[in-house]
């Protein structure tokens, strides 16, 4: 008697896992990339708005572009505090649970 076809079964279900967990970190990489673009964006819009409005009060257009800049500054900072060290060194590691994903896929 052979076990070919529990071989196969079994071939079958690890290739299915492997797919799977590709698929999700796939999906990570897009959440983090997604996180990244906002807080660089959002940090340009709010620095923009603050130096918009000093510079509005004060009479100085020049405020709005450096708020802007300050801001992207500021965002990068953050992005390379909160992405850029590796798990191991100096924090913990926090495995945040998975938000689930409705709709079709």
């Amino acid at each position: 008697m052979s076990n070919h076809g529990n071989e196969a079964v079994t071939n079958e279900a690890v290739t299915r896992a492997q797919e799977q967990a590709a698929a999700e970190g796939r999906a990570q990489g897009l959440e983090i990339g997604w996180t990244v673009f906002s807080y660089l964006l959002a940090g340009m819009a709010a620095y923009g708005l603050i130096g918009w409005l000093v510079g509005r009060a004060v009479h100085v257009a020049l405020l709005f572009p450096f708020g802007m800049l300050l801001g992207l500054g500021i965002s990068i900072g953050y992005i390379i505090y909160r992405f850029g060290r590796q798990p191991g060194v100096g924090r913990p590691v926090v495995d945040r649970p998975r938000k689930e994903i409705t709709g079709d896929r």
